[in-house]
């Protein structure tokens, strides 16, 4: 998509108020002049995520995400700029510039042109599962896993040709290049000449809907007999990433007022719409995730977990109550007794017993006794003081103190013990429990400190001092935007005097700034990644409780240029001189 005019950009931030936009992802409450609520980014029970409604900002200060509101809609839709951009001008109803190519940079192929490239790769697989010759097998498949005609066509299940080209030639009759095909994840490239092959074959195809009905990626099952990889997702594109994506959620979305079923497959959700249930969904290929998690939070707060009920379908179950509890969400586990999945199970029992089988469902607090008590024997003293030992851990975990009271006494219950013995050692693991968090808690401000949890500046942890001097001017300069004027006008600073490169590009960029007294902070958008522009909000929020005239800017520009002057010199000495350096500080040293 051609670039679109700054005019335009400021038009589509003025018509999404920030608070407006973020309100449909959080729930928000008043704090004084801003808002605050959950962080949407990263679990928490104790609101750390502020909205700066004044001057249109979010910070999180538990997780630091922060930004505009194109950053929010970046991190939150898992879009690219062009796509978060689309997405705000689509919401307020402003019409964007002819997208000529398709790109607003040259950064790969864009995420409307891999929806285009997918939407043409779906009616490919379904015309090949419904051609006589080419998808006897694949209807045979289907067939035998009793799905039917109409639930196929809804769910757009295709079938890729047992073919290294047959589908790259499609798409190329098309108008798509090797490069779209190899970047949207529906070819490789081969190390041996280079060229493009498909990257399905011989498999029945699921297209993967997003919940705007976009297909964003496929999930393919194989038809061979011993297949080196049985199911097969495409690769992370601009316009899919398996973290954040659910299968179905697009159906189920709507039909969720009761809460949605997790199950593991895509065929067990297929099942399940077919029987009627059309509030199941499916993760791709993955455990269930932070981001997941936070995405059923917002269309439910109930979730029936239907996973398989082999160990790895229990250990699974068990990560995905925890990640589910951590954003508020009620989990209850279906036990899947004489099948080994829902698929299965509907096919034996039927769909009125599977219905059965969800109002019988377990509380979480049932699901992890259980858990831990099936692996001790109870009738042995000592196996019955290891269990208690196991739950007492479990249930220091539990945050809420209503929560853990009532787990303790069903776990007294279940090893007819007192409860009052139960809860002292319950509270003596508490007590271990928040000294380890302390500890970790004092070595994460060692490494903030040193900069060795700075993922973003990486250069932080080599040049501390340097790093912090630069923090401090940039952040004023992102507070006070007429800093950026008076640098300009008397030439204070030049990308020479930043040691680390992420400095040198937020200075460049900033010096780049048409307006010098009105500096937009939404180009970072465009230049920066969205953790890269979290970090420059981050240096923006500290200088909010500051003192920020110009005479404390002008102190620290003139520090930050001596500093980077210093390493300057430290960098053009002779090798010799550093050694000689080294050797006179050990020996003073060893002196001492």
């Amino acid at each position: 998509m051609a670039m679109v005019p700054q005019s335009i950009i400021e038009e589509i931030k003025f018509r999404n108020p920030i608070e407006e936009v973020i309100s449909s992802y959080v729930t928000l409450s008043n704090a004084g002049a801003n808002m605050k609520g959950l962080c949407p980014f990263h679990s928490e029970k104790t609101p750390s995520f502020t909205v700066y409604t004044a001057d249109s900002h979010f910070y999180c200060f538990g997780c630091g995400a922060g930004g505009d509101v194109i950053t929010f809609v970046m991190r939150a839709e898992n879009l690219d700029y062009p796509a978060a951009i689309e997405f705000l001008a689509k919401r307020a109803g402003i019409s964007l510039p002819d997208p000529g190519d398709d790109k607003f940079f040259d950064k790969g192929v864009s995420r409307s042109r891999v929806i285009e490239m997918n939407t043409a790769a779906a009616r490919f697989f379904r015309d090949m599962l419904f051609d006589e010759k080419t998808g006897a097998a694949a209807r045979a498949y289907v067939t035998r896993r009793r799905l039917e005609v109409p639930i196929i066509k809804r769910f757009g299940i295709g079938y890729a040709p047992n073919s290294f080209g047959a589908l790259r030639d499609h798409l190329k009759s098309l108008g798509f290049t090797d490069e779209e095909m190899i970047e949207g994840s529906l070819c490789r490239k081969s190390e041996k000449n280079g060229a493009a092959y498909d990257f399905f074959r011989n498999r029945v195809m699921f297209p993967l809907i997003d919940v705007a009905g976009n297909i964003v990626a496929f999930g393919g099952r194989s038809l061979d007999e011993e297949p080196l990889q049985k199911y097969m997702n495409s690769k992370d594109t601009s316009a899919f990433n398996k973290r954040k994506t659910l299968f179905a959620l697009n159906f189920a979305k709507n039909n969720c007022a009761d809460g949605l079923i997790l199950v593991e497959g895509n065929v067990d959700v297929v099942t399940l719409h077919q029987a009627g249930f059309e509030n199941a969904v499916a993760t791709l290929g993955t455990s269930i995730t932070e981001e997941h998690a936070r995405l059923i939070k917002k269309y439910t707060d109930k979730v029936v977990i239907a996973y398989d009920g082999d160990a790895a379908g229990q250990n699974a179950t068990e990560k995905a109550v925890k990640k589910l509890d951590e954003v508020g969400i009620e989990s209850r586990i279906i036990r899947l007794e004489g099948a080994k999945d829902p698929d299965e199970y509907i096919v034996k029992y039927g769909k009125e017993a599977f219905r059965s089988l969800i109002s019988g469902s377990s509380t979480k607090f049932d699901f992890m006794i259980d858990r831990v008590l099936a692996k001790y024997d109870l009738n042995d003293v000592d196996q019955k003081v290891k269990a208690s030992r196991e739950l007492c851990s479990v249930a220091a975990g539990i945050s809420s103190r209503v929560e853990r009271d009532l787990f303790v006494t069903r776990v007294a219950k279940r090893l007819d013990v007192q409860k009052a013995s139960l809860e002292y050692d319950v509270n003596t693991a508490l007590r271990r429990k928040n000294y380890r968090a302390k500890k970790e808690m004092h070595a994460e401000v060692i490494k903030r400190t040193s900069g060795l949890s700075d993922r973003v500046n990486r250069d932080f942890a080599k040049y501390p001092r340097a790093a912090r001097l630069e923090d401090t001017v940039l952040g004023m300069m992102l507070k006070c935007p007429e800093f950026i004027g008076v640098v300009k006008s008397r030439g204070l600073l030049t990308e020479d005097d930043f040691t680390t490169e992420y400095g040198r590009r937020l200075f460049g960029i900033m010096m780049g700034s048409e307006n010098d007294d009105a500096f937009d902070f939404s180009v970072l958008n465009e230049l920066m990644t969205p953790d890269e522009v979290s970090r420059a909000e981050r240096l923006k929020t500290d200088r909010m409780e500051l003192s920020n005239s110009e005479e404390i800017f002008l102190e620290n520009v003139q520090v930050l240029k001596n500093e980077s002057s210093r390493h300057r010199a430290a960098k053009d000495q002779p090798e010799e001189d550093l050694i000689e350096k080294i050797n006179k500080r050990r020996s003073l040293a060893e002196k001492k």
